[in-house]
């Protein structure tokens, strides 16, 4: 459990807020992507999409050394964001529509990692992050590749969880009206593997699904 601060404490809506890091951490790992705001060199705020794992305490992105924010953000505080849209919540009133969803917040101050040990871990969790089984199912980067690519490091000081699910909360007067309510439920899922080749697929593709 994280204690919440003026930065990371949910005022919108708070019953929908957690501060527990079990519920933050599945909400991290199940993410395929993570959006990094940040401040750039003029100190204007960006977010950007990126790839990204989650060890223990720590969120380790990587990209070139050309890119942009992993040359900004190491000695800045950054905020983390992900977010899984989980179905569409459509009510009797335009008012009482919304979105039923997990999404996690993160604050910590970015490093660059330029420890060896802690840059190939970084790359196997980013790897494993993406499919699991992945790290052993394909070539590992070369001594070229490991020094052309950037490893920055986010320590996870505060983080909040926000989540909606369950039916649309109509107003009592609007039950009896006759438009259709309800949930129309979304998830990620994955079609048949397209090989780029004539190797045989692997077990640990063939078994992937989103969220395994």
């Amino acid at each position: 459990m994280t204690e919440a601060t003026e930065r990371s404490q949910i005022r919108r809506l708070p019953e929908r807020g957690s501060y527990d890091r079990e519920i933050i951490d599945q909400i991290i790992d199940e993410a395929l992507i993570c959006h990094v705001a940040f401040a750039d060199a003029e100190g204007r705020p960006v977010a950007i999409p990126t790839i990204h794992a989650r060890v223990g305490d720590t969120i380790y992105l990587h990209g070139s050394p050309a890119s942009r924010m992993l040359r900004t953000i190491p000695g800045q505080q950054v905020s983390v964001a992900v977010t899984h849209l989980d179905g569409l919540v459509l009510a009797k009133s335009h008012m009482h529509h919304s979105m039923n969803y997990r999404s996690v917040v993160c604050f910590g101050t970015a490093r660059k990692v330029s420890d060896p040990e802690e840059k190939t871990a970084a790359f196997r969790a980013i790897v494993e992050h993406l499919m699991k089984g992945r790290w052993d199912g394909a070539r590992r980067p070369s001594e070229k590749e490991f020094r052309a690519t950037s490893v920055v490091a986010i320590e996870i000081e505060e983080a909040s969880a926000k989540t909606r699910s369950g039916p649309p909360g109509d107003d009592e007067d609007d039950l009896g009206l006759p438009f259709w309510a309800g949930v129309i439920p979304l998830r990620l899922t994955a079609d048949a593997p397209v090989s780029n080749g004539s190797d045989p697929l692997p077990e640990h593709i063939a078994g992937w699904s989103p969220g395994a």
